[in-house]
């Protein structure tokens, strides 16, 4: 994904929000500060369609928010 990322290739992180310390312990490790997360509630596996369904419309702002910033940018 970094590398993606160097080539100007918009990318972000799904991570649910019981994994959030862990995503940000990870960013650190890497040198990935600046990989952007999507954050949705947990958990996303095992969960009826609506579920995951609602899973998708928290992500959807975060990630339209995410485009238009990175375009701007």
């Amino acid at each position: 994904m970094l590398e993606l990322q160097g080539r100007g290739v918009q990318v972000a992180l799904l991570c649910s929000d019981a994994f959030v310390p862990l995503a940000h312990s990870l960013q650190k490790l890497s040198g990935a500060n600046r990989l952007p997360l999507i954050i949705i509630q947990h958990p996303l596996g095992g969960i009826e369609r609506a579920a995951v369904r609602a899973r998708a419309d928290q992500a959807l702002p975060q990630l339209i928010t995410l485009l238009q910033t990175r375009q701007h940018a």
